[in-house]
């Protein structure tokens, strides 16, 4: 990315931190506008990262935590969500989240002089027993508790019946967000299952560091295709620590300013995912699916 100053949407959002001068600027009109009931919506946002301690297999411990916090202040991004899984592997469990949440927050209040807002949701799994209690329980899984809910689908899965799913859910007044279809093996075969499900309502949201070939070229490939195709509504950087796979979206966004220019990786990286946050209606960035002719991402070898 430039780092002489010049605009550019990419290098803008991460200019606080090529200085430390900036960085204090930074702080200071974070703090400012805390006080006076402002957001500071300059940077990125981030819907999707493992960033609270000892719930998955994201942030092991609070030190760990408030480290992934200075990595994604020190990119550019401002507002995060904690995001745990819900799955048989790991309990979900509200209460617990929040008040490891409001922990977090403060420590950021008082140490990083309020440089990140922190939301809350999860990384829930397309299970029957999910989908039931989130039917019962509206809110409970998703973002803010607001109508946008990250799902998370199994690496084999029958294309026919996760519809169905998802359109359970949608009839229960949930946005289904679809986390990481460029890394799922069963998206990478059926090259046209995502615009699908697309044309249902659900919003596509994509690794950031699949774009930098992060989990390998199968999902960089797929990933580069749904971009062209304008399949993509959001990239979040899934985090999971402070090495591999850390909450940074700056170089991801840099990379979508090549590929699709300045205003897609604004939508991408900020407008949409703030519109999902902030419980919009409906989004920015929202092109309508247009049919392709079909082609796998990859070959078996």
């Amino acid at each position: 990315l430039p780092r002489d100053g010049r605009s550019c949407f990419a290098c803008g959002a991460v200019h606080a931190w090529i200085s430390s001068d900036n960085r204090t600027q930074m702080s200071e009109k974070t703090a400012h506008n805390s006080s006076h009931g402002e957001t500071d919506e300059s940077g990125f946002a981030d819907i999707h990262c493992h960033i609270l301690p000892g719930l998955d297999d994201g942030a092991e411990n609070a030190e760990i935590s408030f480290a992934m916090a200075q990595l994604a202040i020190e990119a550019g991004t401002r507002d995060l969500a904690a995001t745990p899984h819900a799955n048989y592997t790991f309990h979900y469990d509200p209460a617990r989240n929040a008040s490891l949440r409001g922990e977090l927050q403060a420590r950021i209040d008082s140490e990083l002089s309020g440089g990140l807002r922190l939301h809350i949701g999860c990384d829930f799994h397309l299970t029957y027993e999910n989908i039931q209690d989130a039917i019962a329980n509206y809110g409970k899984y998703s973002l803010d508790g607001g109508r946008y809910l990250l799902v998370e689908f199994p690496e084999v899965f029958a294309p026919d019946g996760m519809e169905q799913a998802l359109l359970q859910l949608l009839d229960a007044n949930y946005v289904p967000v679809l986390t990481h279809p460029e890394r799922n093996p069963t998206f990478q075969i059926h090259a046209d299952l995502l615009a699908r499900y697309v044309k249902l309502g659900c919003v596509a949201q994509i690794t950031g560091s699949s774009y930098l070939g992060g989990f390998g070229r199968q999902a960089q490939r797929a990933a580069e295709e749904y971009l062209k195709r304008e399949l993509v509504h959001v990239i979040a950087s899934d985090g999971h620590g402070i090495r591999g796979r850390r909450p940074i979206l700056s170089e991801a966004a840099g990379r979508i300013v090549s590929l699709s220019g300045e205003a897609v990786a604004q939508a991408l990286s900020r407008d949409n995912p703030l519109a999902i946050l902030h419980n919009q209606a409906s989004l920015p960035y929202y092109p309508s699916p247009e049919a392709h002719k079909k082609k796998k991402f990859f070959a078996w070898r």
